[in-house]
Parts: structure tokens; sequence; C-alpha cells
């Protein structure tokens, strides 16, 4: 365990930032999982507003740091590689 202040208090402020980061990545995981089933569902529209919402969530979680850059260009890649699928199908 931590003694002096300053390691106390950034115990605390990381916990806080674990705490929204977890948040955020939920958030996340959400719309990608409601992008896939309207997917599967195989409709258009729902299908394409899914894949708005995920592609705004992803990008304003990378910008906020809580993924790596990389790590939100190849989710949004993939995101767009099945839609572009559905799109076709």
């Amino acid at each position: 365990m931590a003694h002096t202040i300053s390691a106390l208090k950034r115990i605390r402020q990381s916990e806080k930032k674990k705490l929204r980061n977890k948040s955020y990545k939920s958030k996340m995981r959400t719309m990608v999982k409601k992008f896939n089933s309207a997917v599967e569902a195989g409709e258009t529209q729902v299908t394409e507003k899914a894949f708005k919402d995920a592609v705004s969530t992803i990008s304003s979680i990378g910008s906020k740091g809580v993924i790596h850059k990389n790590q939100v260009a190849r989710r949004m890649s993939r995101l767009a590689l099945k839609m572009n699928a559905a799109k076709s199908a």
C-alpha cells in the first residue's frame, strides 16, 4: 500500500479513470453488438444507423484516449467491411 500523500491521491485518480473508462468501453461494446445484430437481421436502414452510431462512439472514445488510435482504426475498418458486405448481399 502507498504511504505518501501523492501516491494515495494517484490511486484515487486512477480508480476514477478506471471506472470512467469501463463505462466508455461498455457503451462501445453495446453499440457494436447492436450493429452486429442489425447486420444479422438484414435490415439495411437499421444497419446503417447502427453503423453510424457505432463509428461515432468508437471515434469519440479514441479521442478521449480510452483506447489506442490504431485500435480505433481497426475496429472502424472491420465494421465498414461488415457494412459493405451486408449492402452487397
